[in-house]
């Protein structure tokens, strides 16, 4: 045997199994997650009261279809990038480019009536602070799973994987506040949305690789 073969031998003696990753069960704990959220939520009597006159209203598809393509997507580049061999930096680079589409889409369903008051207005600062507050709070229960689960992995690039678990996180975050928010104008939920989605994000980005050891 050579001196390689026993250095090995040695370093690897008092190391436990490793248990294989099930991405399937990553998923269903992000799901749980989420809808355990949404369901407490609405159990506090939170959910915007008239969700079910506007539901189908072109501004609420679009808030919620947007968000929940985003979310999906970001969760699929997240738990990739656990992965020793991803590289997600181009798949962060295209969820970018598809929240830029989506929000553009926005335009397409702004109201005559909202796109004719003053941009201070349209924004309101106070209430804006508070849903990007609150989709940061939404957000802090997925960003801990996928700590979680980034620690129990092998990603070999842990910056771009805890941005990409950051946007996770947010974009989930979002979607799950989108049954609360009572805000209907297309451009307040771009600034907010995108305020606090950025705000998480980069709070993972500079956070989980100096708190956690990889």
């Amino acid at each position: 045997m050579t001196s390689t073969d026993t250095l090995i031998r040695a370093l690897s003696a008092d190391l436990a199994p490793v248990k294989r990753r099930s991405v399937p069960r990553e998923v269903a704990i992000l799901v749980a997650i989420g809808a355990a959220e949404a369901i407490l939520l609405l159990s506090a009597g939170a959910m915007r009261p008239d969700l079910g006159k506007v539901i189908l209203a072109p501004f609420m598809l679009w808030k919620i279809g947007s968000l929940a393509l985003l979310a999906g997507v970001t969760c699929a580049v997240a738990l990739r990038s656990l992965a020793p061999p991803a590289v997600p930096r181009r798949a962060v680079m295209a969820v970018v480019a598809l929240a830029l589409l989506a929000t553009l889409g926005g335009t397409l369903v702004t109201a005559a009536g909202d796109s004719g008051r003053a941009l201070v207005e349209r924004l309101s600062p106070a209430h804006g602070l508070l849903c990007a507050a609150a989709i940061t709070v939404l957000a802090l229960p997925v960003i801990a799973a996928l700590t979680v689960l980034m620690r129990r992995a092998a990603p070999v690039r842990p910056r771009q994987s805890a941005l990409a678990c950051g946007l996770a996180a947010a974009t989930t975050g979002a979607l799950i506040f989108a049954i609360c928010c009572p805000m209907n104008d297309p451009l307040y939920i771009a600034v907010w949305y995108s305020l606090a989605v950025a705000a998480v994000a980069l709070g993972a980005r500079w956070l989980l690789p100096r708190r956690f050891r990889l």
